[in-house]
């Protein structure tokens, strides 16, 4: 009797084993995976696309289920080109959990703002803006606007833009795309508060002097058309922007 026990008892012992190292070597395996991604990403950044795709499919077989791993797929795979498998890898990070990392609905926003779906990706950069654990909301913003404006969508681009400047006011990125879509929809009056705001705040570049520019000369103030197309010619004479002053002001003779 007393040996049936014991058998017994080491028998139920082995068993309990058992899944403690199932367990554990699950751990192993997700820490591998992370590993694995994390050296993808550096092969990424040395330009060494072979082994960035090599470690990423097999952090993938070793933990398809992680958000950061489908993320740094996302990654490898747009940088090889390969655009359907990226957007999925971004989609399936969102659903493994990134619907509540910031880090991956950026990400994965901003990848379909490029390639794929932009109102989805505007509604990922909006989660992220939504989420308490971001720390710069407005850029979430500025990049929701930016997508809904290249979408074809000018209203929502404006809300987006006056959120980011609701948290930020002197964000100069989201002041020069306000003025510039306020031009482009005909309200210059606004655009040219935005426009002076921008350089209130932020050194001036070719675009804001070509913006200011041609939002003056659409209110008629030639004075002040005039001097940001002197700051132009003098300041950025060799950009783009300074080719397009000089075919304007031919035209206008």
């Amino acid at each position: 009797m007393t040996r049936r026990v014991l058998v017994s008892f080491g028998t139920a012992l082995w068993l309990a084993a058992v899944p403690a190292a199932q367990a554990e070597d699950k751990v192993n395996l997700q820490r591998a995976a992370e590993v694995n991604a994390q050296l993808a990403i550096t092969y990424l950044k040395q330009e060494n696309l072979t082994a960035a795709r090599d470690k990423i499919e097999r952090a993938l077989d070793q933990n398809p289920r992680s958000s950061e791993v489908q993320m740094a797929a996302g990654f490898v795979y747009d940088r090889l080109g390969d655009d359907r498998k990226a957007e999925s890898h971004f989609q399936q990070a969102v659903k493994a959990g990134g619907k509540d990392n910031p880090l991956v609905l950026n990400n994965a926003g901003a990848f379909l703002c490029r390639k794929g779906d932009k109102k989805q990706g505007e509604q990922y950069f909006l989660q992220a803006a939504a989420s308490a654990l971001y720390p710069t909301p407005e850029f979430a913003y500025l990049n929701a606007g930016q997508c809904a404006r290249a979408d074809g969508r000018p209203k929502d681009a404006e809300r987006n833009f006056r959120e980011a400047l609701t948290i930020k006011p002197n964000l100069g990125d989201a002041l020069y795309q306000l003025g510039d879509l306020l031009h482009t929809t005909g309200n210059d009056l606004q655009a040219r508060a935005f426009v002076q705001r921008y350089h209130e705040v932020a050194p001036a570049s070719p675009s804001s002097l070509w913006l200011g520019y041609s939002v003056e000369r659409k209110l008629g103030d030639e004075a002040a058309a005039g001097e940001y197309a002197r700051r132009l010619r003098g300041e950025f004479a060799m950009s783009t922007e300074a080719g397009q002053l000089f075919d304007a002001e031919r035209a206008a003779q």
